[in-house]
């Protein structure tokens, strides 16, 4: 009795944490949809919302990083259930980086507009990679919020895609620039921004490979091929 009320615990723990995991990551999904926003319109407010909001989540990166490593020296987690923490505590890294790179975005939006420069253009260049970077960190986490490593596994190949996306935006941020020296200024504010989106994927992708890791006990960080299940089909090149 002693043994299974100590497992219930333990386990009432753990989804605590996880619970207000994903509340760190609603606030950064936030983040990013609201510094998007700020790119595209212009609203110094609300770019200083998000980032405020960065402080919260920095707040909860410590105490979710406290929390896990009280876990593990109270409970001392066998093997499954300690990946299932280390995995946790990488995904709290990931989430804090993920807010980090919403606020760069949410900052050089401001400064942008307060110039007074002209974005419209260069958001729609940017649209596209925010969109499929913005879906990739939704699904990752919703992986992660029910262990899915069938979904998380589908999800790697996604990144490769925004890769592509920024290095073409790169190419045509530079051909603006040498085009017209006028849009230096604007441009280079735009590449930062994709950088910071294509930065915020990564560690979305990082996010579905430690569901994985927890699910399969299989670390495919830095491989270069995933294996897929037979029901999933292969990602073209």
């Amino acid at each position: 009795m002693i043994g299974e009320h100590s497992s219930k615990q333990y386990d009432n723990e753990l989804e605590a944490i996880r619970s207000k995991v994903l509340l760190m990551g609603g606030i950064v999904e936030t983040q990013f949809l609201d510094a998007m926003t700020c790119f595209r319109i212009g609203n110094a407010e609300r770019a200083d919302r998000v980032m405020r909001e960065d402080d919260a989540v920095n707040q909860l990166e410590v105490s979710l990083d406290d929390a896990c490593s009280h876990l593990i020296v109270r409970r001392q987690p066998a093997a499954n259930d300690l990946r299932t923490i280390m995995a946790t505590i990488k995904v709290i890294t990931d989430l804090e980086r993920i807010g980090d790179e919403a606020t760069k975005i949410a900052r050089t939006a401001k400064q942008l507009h307060a110039r007074g420069a002209v974005t419209v253009n260069h958001y729609e260049m940017v649209r596209g990679i925010a969109n499929n970077t913005s879906d990739l960190l939704h699904d990752a986490l919703d992986a992660f919020a029910r262990n899915d490593g069938k979904q998380a596994l589908q999800l790697i190949a996604q990144d490769a895609v925004i890769d592509h996306e920024f290095r073409s935006i790169m190419r045509n941020l530079i051909t603006f620039m040498m085009e017209d020296p006028r849009t230096i200024s604007a441009a280079l504010d735009t590449l930062w921004v994709a950088k910071a989106i294509e930065r915020i994927g990564d560690h979305a992708k990082n996010i579905a490979e430690y569901v994985i890791y927890v699910v399969e006990g299989k670390d495919i960080r830095h491989t270069k091929t995933i294996p897929l299940p037979d029901d999933v089909p292969a990602q073209a090149e």
